[in-house]
């Protein structure tokens, strides 16, 4: 193995499916193509409420278009609570208020289309909000319909919850429901319980949703963490970390007791293939020239990248490595070829800054970044083998924006804080004018500050 490759701590055998590879697409466009990624509410405000919505992006189009982009993901704009800004669903075919109506989604869509563009939505089959109704039902009692819709499970015999999972945002990943007398699981946020993908009546009510999208004209689906859509039915304990790790934050994740764990047994479980996504995957071969794009994270994520797209139903792999790293040559050489070793002939998609993370820019260069880093960092993107994705604003060079915690709005960051300042900092509004007030991002007062 390479010096710049040390083996893996937690390496496991390679899955091997049981059942057939999924099949191989016709149009292979995404192979080598170029990703905008929009977070709606900070991309255009079109009403003047400081919130980004559907109707600002379509007056946007023509500058993404313009950059030479070929397709664009949408970060959630289906209605919500808005607990964790849209990633706590309560109805997967409506588009939340906020944002607009069915209808000014496909006056998007249309002229996304007519621009050359194709549209990636963002699709979270793992959980769904405790507002959803599937939830409200499934919460009343353990005889109703939908009663294991969602992971239930009885408290061990001195009421503690039944394992020791946790919550990457931080405490126990169960929470106790006394209607039930149970507890629920919750990878995230308590407001964002757990499906139960072991039912088929609920894989049938998420291919359902793709298909409702799928009829209106998207072209694919980014899929958020999908390697926590699946759980040990058998509830076991997750073991200690066979190699600790520094419990300081990095780009994404805290510092959490989170990472003391390996979560062998409710994250990346190799029952995905078949429960959800090789079936997901022969719904859009329905639909030519769609494409799923999946989200996972972890140490393994550059394994489970090859497993997924190697016929295991995805297409496209995103993973945290480059948008995790630290910011120097060698750390991005290292990630690299650790994909090329294990990617074999799957896909991955190269990002240095997302919704989630700390901006590449002010990661890679500092306080002070240099101008010619900002150029470099998206040529870096290019040169990779894969699919690229550019979040909103790489293209004008970006820096993490600084805010107080009275500016806050991530539960991520207000939890955390002041060990880690969350979210809110890559989240920052667009800035389109730099002479106008609130630099053309809305009329009203941004819902995060506009910073100099």
């Amino acid at each position: 193995m390479s010096k710049h490759m040390p083996d893996h701590p937690l390496r496991r055998l390679p899955l091997v499916h049981t059942s057939p590879r999924a099949a191989s697409r016709r149009d292979l466009w995404w192979r080598g193509a170029v990703i905008y990624q929009i977070y709606p509410r900070s991309f255009q405000d079109s009403d003047g409420d400081g919130v980004g919505d559907l109707p600002g992006i379509t007056a946007r189009l023509e500058h993404v278009a313009g950059l030479g982009v070929d397709a664009i993901w949408i970060s959630p704009f289906c209605r919500s609570p808005m607990k964790d800004y849209g990633y706590d669903v309560s109805d997967y075919c409506d588009v939340d208020p906020l944002f607009g109506t069915l209808a000014d989604f496909d006056a998007l869509l249309a002229k996304a289309h007519g621009l050359g563009l194709k549209v990636l939505m963002d699709f979270v089959p793992s959980h769904t909000s405790d507002q959803h109704a599937w939830f409200q039902e499934s919460r009343q009692d353990r005889g109703n319909a939908r009663a294991d819709w969602y992971v239930w499970a009885d408290p061990k015999p001195d009421g503690c919850p039944p394992s020791n999972w946790l919550s990457v945002f931080g405490g126990s990943a169960w929470e106790w429901e006394p209607r039930r007398g149970q507890y629920y699981l919750h990878n995230f946020l308590k407001e964002q319980p757990q499906l139960n993908l072991w039912q088929p009546e609920v894989q049938a009510a998420l291919l359902d949703v793709a298909r409702f999208w799928l009829e209106r004209g998207v072209d694919g689906f980014r899929l958020d963490a999908i390697d926590h859509a699946v759980h040990d039915p058998r509830l076991r304990n997750n073991p200690p970390r066979r190699q600790a790790l520094s419990l300081q934050a990095t780009g994404s994740v805290p510092a959490s007791p989170y990472k003391m764990q390996e979560p062998r047994w409710n994250r990346a479980r190799p029952e995905l293939v078949e429960l959800f996504l090789k079936p997901l995957h022969a719904l859009t071969e329905l639909y030519p020239g769609t494409v799923l794009l999946g989200e996972i994270s972890g140490d393994e994520a550059l394994i489970r990248a090859a497993e997924y797209t190697e016929g295991g139903g995805l297409d496209i792999v995103y993973t945290f490595d480059l948008l995790d790293c630290p910011g120097t040559a060698e750390a991005v050489r290292t990630v690299i070829l650790e994909l090329e070793q294990e990617i074999g002939q799957g896909w991955t998609c190269w990002s240095l800054s997302n919704h989630d993370v700390r901006r590449a820019v002010s990661r890679f260069g500092g306080q002070e970044p240099p101008e010619a880093l900002r150029r470099l960092l998206p040529v870096l993107l290019g040169c990779l083998r894969g699919t690229v994705c550019l979040y909103q604003g790489e293209e004008l060079g970006l820096e993490e924006a600084v805010l107080t915690f009275e500016q806050l709005r991530d539960p991520f960051g207000i939890a955390f804080w002041p060990a880690f300042a969350g979210r809110d900092g890559c989240r920052t509004p667009m800035p389109w004018e730099s002479a106008a007030a609130e630099a053309g991002f809305t009329k009203g007062e941004p819902w995060l500050p506009i910073p100099e």
